[in-house]
């Protein structure tokens, strides 16, 4: 059987890196650019999540731009939500990033309890996908939070966003090396990437569109969201992605 999600391989990790960077900077677009505030735009990306994460649920097979577009879609709305709770309800990025850890391992650990395994290679049923989803939600709104709350000049760390994208992409290199030279459980690994990846994402949009005077490049925020969607589209039409064949949970 086949599930529903893509093999896991090089091209996934690219398309993600891209996807949770249009995340960031087509968030930011929304809430910043169109001064419609974090609220609001957490509820304009919550409405079009649901609608494709519906559509994602009830498909018959894999369909790799279905996927993908939900996963844009979780990471706009991570933005926003991130930037909502560390933000306007002044939790902090500390806060809220430790609020949201303690939610993604709550929802790791009911998954694993209710069917006995986190991977991916075991989302073969509808209520696997629920969790599934759910988890990737909660991993691109933790992933924005921890990216801000490393690079953001006014934050703790404060390393910058250009600072920031090179520690993420060294937890990723350290996790790729683990994945090769020792016998980790996969699966953990798996989950240690997918969620890194979303703050090297922030990190890398925040660069690309925050102001020189915080230490972005100020490009626009609508041009860059367009050249990012296309890169992605075209890297998911040539690069022809297969589904994840299916395990028994605990195999």
């Amino acid at each position: 059987m086949l599930t529903k999600v893509p093999e896991v391989t090089l091209t996934f990790w690219i398309i993600k890196i891209l996807a949770t960077t249009l995340g960031e900077t087509g968030g930011d677009a929304v809430t910043m650019s169109m001064n419609l505030g974090y609220l609001d735009g957490t509820f304009i990306f919550a409405a079009i999540f649901a609608v494709a994460v519906s559509a994602q649920i009830h498909a018959g097979q894999f369909h790799a731009f279905l996927y993908w577009a939900v996963i844009v879609a979780t990471t706009t709305a991570g933005t926003t939500l991130a930037d909502f709770l560390d933000r306007s309800l002044g939790i902090g990025y500390a806060g809220g990033s430790m609020i949201l850890f303690a939610l993604l391992l709550a929802t790791l650990g009911r998954w694993h309890r209710s069917l006995g395994s986190v991977s991916i290679n075991t989302i073969s049923s509808r209520k696997a996908e629920v969790f599934y989803w759910a988890t990737i939600m909660f991993s691109q709104t933790l992933g924005t939070a921890l990216g801000d709350w490393m690079a953001d000049p006014n934050s703790g760390f404060g390393i910058g966003y250009d600072g920031g994208a090179l520690v993420f992409a060294g937890g990723l290199a350290i996790v790729a090396a683990a994945y090769f030279w020792t016998r980790v459980s996969r699966t953990l690994l798996f989950w240690i990437a997918f969620i890194l990846t979303r703050p090297l994402g922030a990190t890398l949009g925040d660069l690309l569109d925050k102001p020189l005077a915080s230490g972005g490049l100020a490009l626009s925020r609508y041009w860059a969201s367009a050249v990012l969607a296309i890169v992605i589209i075209a890297c998911i039409f040539f690069l022809p992605q297969k589904a994840e064949r299916t395990v028994s949970a605990g195999h």
